[in-house]
């Protein structure tokens, strides 16, 4: 049967484009008949995927389901979180976010002895409530590599976690977490937490929410050791917006010359120095889903082209694993999650003229 994989598999990377190693459901079939907005994360035993999925997007029946690659394939998905106020009242869950947030010692450095990713502990990060602008944060945490869960808890006033995108950990063992609102015009602002996420500080929005309707931010890191963080708009464009102080204080909002549908997207800093992004290189509609990669995170070269399809593809999560790979999994037509492996190094960069995505 090995061999037969094996075909399978070169089969495949002889038809896919540079760069694109698979691409998998990570399930067929499921309990629910609509999904949306997963999230990845790579633990010590594999990695882990989570979405929310009900009935539709908003209905009081959607939770939060999850799926870990146990002897290299994805498990069935389970429900881990739902809304459920009272027998009487139940309300949506929103937008998980996976994340794993390592042991720092008392220096500020990583535990010893450990790697960051043995020493880590998973976060589940969501949303309840009746609307995005109505909702609260939530998380819970696992020690198993997200076989089990702790009970959920609600995270202060003020507090709402990562809305879409993952939180990065800074050298300092500080957690900077992407966050925005949209109950006063659609604002961006982050949230620091220096004890490992036992206790959070929400910045002020870093926009008006007229000049830029912002959401969604994801965080890229520099080599300087500038921080950038890119995101959603209504402008029909991505934003980008830049911190000298590991957040605590941000420049002007700006547009890069990258369109954007006013849908999700999200970016990865990868081992190499270089930024990888996902997002629909549109401005109407959520398809082609495309992926493009930049030394500085201003110029962004053309790298893949993951869905180009009519329908919704959409909402993607990036992350790059221990063994150099970038995972990526996204919405599919609303009713599966796929997720697709890439390696970097083989990706074949293209110039974009005038923005426009190259032939």
């Amino acid at each position: 049967m090995l061999w037969l994989v094996h075909i399978a598999l070169s089969a495949f990377a002889a038809e896919s484009p540079p760069g694109l190693v698979s691409t998998e459901f990570i399930f067929e079939t499921a309990a629910f008949p609509a999904c949306h907005a997963s999230t990845v994360a790579e633990t010590s035993q594999g990695l882990v995927c989570a979405w929310f999925g009900g009935k539709r997007e908003s209905a009081p029946d959607v939770g939060i389901w999850l799926s870990r690659i146990e002897n290299g394939k994805w498990t069935a998905p389970v429900e881990v979180a739902n809304g459920i106020q009272s027998p009487e009242e139940r309300f949506p869950c929103w937008n998980p976010v996976l994340f794993n947030v390592a042991s720092f010692d008392e220096a500020g450095g990583p535990a010893p002895l450990r790697s960051r990713l043995e020493a880590a502990r998973l976060w589940l990060f969501y949303k309840a409530g009746p609307s995005p602008s109505k909702w609260w944060g939530m998380s819970m945490s696992s020690d198993d590599g997200g076989k089990s869960w702790s009970k959920p808890a609600r995270l202060p006033d003020g507090i709402l976690g990562p809305i879409k995108n993952k939180p990065v950990q800074l050298s300092n063992g500080e957690i900077l977490s992407p966050s925005s609102t949209e109950n006063a015009g659609w604002r961006v602002h982050f949230e620091h937490s220096s004890d490992g996420g036992k206790t959070w500080l929400a910045s002020e929005p870093v926009n008006d929410g007229k000049e830029f309707s912002a959401i969604q931010p994801s965080i890229l890191i520099h080599k300087d050791g500038q921080l950038e963080a890119v995101g959603r708009t209504r402008q029909k464009s991505i934003f980008q917006i830049w911190s000298n102080d590991n957040g605590k204080t941000w420049g002007p909002m700006s547009a890069l010359p990258l369109p954007n549908p006013n849908s999700g997207i999200d970016a990865v800093t990868l081992k190499d120095g270089r930024h990888l992004l996902v997002y629909n290189h549109t401005k109407t509609g959520r398809s082609p889903l495309n992926v493009a990669v930049s030394a500085d995170g201003k110029e962004w070269l053309a790298a893949l082209t993951l869905e180009n399809e009519p329908g919704e593809f959409s909402y993607p999560a990036a992350i790059q694993s221990a063994d150099g790979l970038v995972h990526v999994v996204y919405t599919w037509k609303r009713t599966r999650i796929k997720h697709a492996v890439i390696d970097p190094a083989k990706l074949e960069l293209k110039p974009m003229v005038n923005g426009e995505w190259p032939k």
